[in-house]
């Protein structure tokens, strides 16, 4: 049976699928795109962290306060991060914790963390 011969009756049953189909499908694809974004900037959060430890850890090699070691840190961290500066022997360690953003109501809430370590500039070349 061709499409013309069925007749006007069950072209309208068709638009009731249509309209289910459509309400189902309409709420998953705004959710796969949320959770999308959602990686996204959790992932931005993240190179945020690795920068912002390379930072600190290269500020506090140099022999800098560790307030200035510190600061440098926060100011390439995402908000409201920790950053932590240590003295391991020759190396500086900085570790940079933050919460993704995102919603944490979910209990997605994600701990990002990073840490660089770095040899102290004024132990170079001692020794030799």
């Amino acid at each position: 049976m061709r499409r013309s011969d069925r007749g006007p009756r069950s072209q309208a049953g068709d638009r009731g699928f249509v309209t289910a189909e459509a309400a189902v499908v309409l709420p998953t694809l705004v959710l796969f795109a949320m959770a999308l974004v959602w990686t996204l900037l959790a992932a931005c959060a993240q190179i945020q962290c690795v920068d912002a430890a390379r930072a600190g850890a290269r500020a506090a090699a140099r022999q800098d306060p560790e307030a200035v070691a510190v600061a440098e840190a926060r100011q390439a961290a995402p908000r409201g991060a920790r950053v932590s500066v240590r003295r391991d022997g020759d190396l500086v360690r900085v570790e940079v914790v933050a919460e993704a953003p995102g919603p944490r109501a979910l209990g997605l809430g994600l701990r990002l963390r990073s840490e660089a370590v770095a040899l102290a500039e004024e132990t170079v070349g001692v020794g030799v």
